[in-house]
């Protein structure tokens, strides 16, 4: 006989019952867990408050070293080359002694146009003896009228032989003079272009050696046109200033280093190059070292003047949109972030300045942007990196 347990037959519906029990209890657990939960932390950023600075402002163009003076030494007349007097590639003083060319053919010639002027003195003076006499005679008419004129045209006659005889002489000395060639400028000289006992200055100034005056020494550079003219122009306006008549100028080499001595801009060309658009600047440098050599390529930095009242954010805190316009993230107020469209100029060193979009006082979030959005409430905190005064704002070309 089997007994009936009618508790067996509710088990599982008993079962059923705790389960439900105990998931409502979690999710009422939950729930208040959920409600309880305490507020997010505002994301902390790091910022930059905007101040108005003064900044140099540069202009960096390419451009080669030239010599100051550069003379060409040539041979003036024709004839051996006896000797050279110079070591190549060392510094002379004007009026050395460079070249010494055969003088005797010349020495020749001085003789002979010396003896052509005596010769001619002689002539003159017998003329004009011979003249005085005549004068004498044609007054008691011992001589006639004609007789006495002709004397006086044979004593002026004598006269020019002289002149020219002595014209001569003088071309035949400096010719002779010629056969020593001597340094016109003082400087470097160079290589010399022919040998001894070459022939030269036969029916041309042959080019014997190169002297060029290397301290001071000339920076050429170009610059486009229309840069110069917005200088002028910023300069007229009041937005640039300077208080120097002539611009400093630095010189950078070809392995990046700065040029020890510091140079000033001299001249600029009064025209412009229609095949480039670009003008002709001239910066006139110390090169007591010979350390720029002309023909040398350089980059020199020009010191145009100063922008008053700038502001520089860091490059790190300006990001470009798709259209490639420029922007930055603020700390606006309630400490939202703010997105803000700016304008830049250049660069100054790693910052950029700013013409419009900043004001004073903006607090720009150069760390942290990663996880910042427009409208989101941040904690500023100042940056580490604060940004430094300008070095220059430099427009390279």
């Amino acid at each position: 006989m089997q007994l009936h347990n009618p508790k067996s037959h509710n088990r599982p519906g008993q079962w059923r019952t705790v389960f439900a029990v105990l998931a409502g209890g979690l999710l009422v657990t939950a729930c208040n867990r959920q409600v309880q939960a305490p507020p997010r932390p505002a994301v902390e950023v790091g910022v930059v408050t905007v101040q108005p600075t003064s900044v140099p402002v540069t202009t960096e163009l390419s451009g080669r070293v030239s010599a100051v003076r550069m003379a060409e030494v040539r041979a003036r007349v024709a004839g051996i080359l006896l000797k050279r007097n110079f070591k190549e590639g060392t510094e002379v003083k004007a009026g050395d002694l460079l070249f010494e060319i055969d003088p005797a053919p010349l020495q020749a010639a001085r003789d002979s146009a010396s003896a052509a002027v005596a010769k001619a003195e002689a002539n003159l003076k017998d003329a004009e003896v011979k003249t005085a006499r005549f004068k004498t005679l044609v007054e008691v008419n011992a001589v006639s009228k004609q007789d006495y004129d002709s004397a006086v045209a044979t004593s002026s006659q004598a006269e020019a032989d002289v002149l020219s005889a002595r014209a001569a002489l003088e071309t035949a000395s400096l010719n002779l003079g010629y056969t020593k060639v001597v340094a016109p400028i003082s400087g470097r000289i160079g290589t010399a272009k022919v040998t001894e006992g070459a022939l030269v200055g036969q029916n041309e100034a042959t080019h014997l050696a190169v002297i060029q005056q290397l301290d001071p020494i000339y920076v050429d550079v170009t610059e486009p046109s229309a840069e110069l003219f917005k200088l002028k122009d910023e300069l007229a306006s009041g937005h640039m200033q300077s208080d120097s008549v002539d611009a400093k100028a630095t010189v950078l080499l070809d392995n990046g280093r700065e040029y020890r001595e510091l140079g000033t801009m001299q001249s600029s060309e009064v025209t412009v190059d229609g095949s480039t658009g670009s003008v002709g600047r001239r910066a006139l440098f110390p090169n007591p070292n010979r350390d720029l050599l002309p023909g040398m390529f350089v980059r020199a930095r020009i010191e145009e003047g100063v922008r008053p009242n700038a502001f520089l954010v860091p490059q790190t805190a300006v990001s470009r949109d798709s259209q490639g316009g420029a922007m930055v993230m603020l700390a606006g107020a309630g400490n939202k972030v703010e997105p803000r469209v700016i304008v830049t100029d250049g660069a100054v060193g790693d910052q950029w300045l700013v013409s419009t979009g900043i004001a004073t006082g903006d607090r720009v979030i150069v760390k942290g942007l990663q996880w910042v959005r427009p409208g989101m409430e941040v904690k500023p905190v100042p940056a580490n990196a604060a940004p430094a005064h300008a070095v220059a704002l430099s427009t390279a070309h």
